[in-house]
């Protein structure tokens, strides 16, 4: 059986790096994007940007709500939460 699970993101675009900056008060993982949010451009770095992350295949990471929105859910195929959390806040930046 493979792990599915969901994660919770903020995304700021146009940002001047691509960086996982902590979390949020709400339990939201921010993300830092250099891309624009211009016709998917923000959403298309935000899975690459995961993915590598995570150590993923891009496949296994999906934005299922939140297309047009700078909080998103993402479902991520081989992790489970914890792991995924722990990956991504183990290497965040802080302002």
């Amino acid at each position: 059986m493979v792990n599915r699970t969901l994660l919770e993101i903020r995304v700021l675009p146009g940002s001047k790096r691509d960086a996982v900056d902590g979390e949020l008060a709400d339990g939201r993982v921010k993300v830092r994007l250099r891309a624009r949010a211009v016709e998917g451009a923000a959403n298309d770095s935000l899975v690459e940007f995961i993915a590598e992350k995570l150590g993923l295949a891009r496949r296994s990471v999906t934005i299922l709500r939140g297309h047009r929105s700078r909080q998103k859910t993402l479902e991520l195929e081989g992790l489970d939460s914890y792991e995924a959390r722990s990956r991504l806040l183990a290497g965040a930046e802080t302002d």
